[in-house]
């Protein structure tokens, strides 16, 4: 199999990428896409978590506000360097709850 060493940009509206997040069936949104542009199918490595469909929606959006927020943070000058850790703890302890929360409900 040939490594794939090619990528396309492209930019979406917040509600363009949820519904394309909302219709996908796979782990990740790549893969999907790549299947439907090339029509090939291609196995899947992983599971897909046996979680509700609605917490998995919401944990993702506050996963993709989280890096947003991130991002934002890292591009900031003004910050100290005890602001900055403080802050990156915080996301820290918030990305573990959330994976926390995955957990907790995967089997229900």
């Amino acid at each position: 199999m040939d490594k794939r060493t090619k990528e396309i940009k492209i930019r979406l509206t917040d509600s363009e990428h949820q519904r394309l997040l909302d219709r996908c069936d796979r782990t990740h949104l790549a893969e999907w896409l790549r299947q439907l542009g090339l029509g090939e199918h291609t196995s899947r490595k992983r599971t897909l978590p046996d979680v509700a469909p609605e917490l998995l929606r919401q944990v993702s959006g506050v996963g993709n506000n989280l890096n947003q927020i991130a991002r934002r943070l890292n591009q900031l000058d003004g910050l100290s360097p005890q602001q900055s850790v403080s802050l990156l703890a915080v996301l820290n302890s918030l990305d573990r709850q959330l994976s926390e929360l995955l957990e907790v409900h995967r089997d229900r």
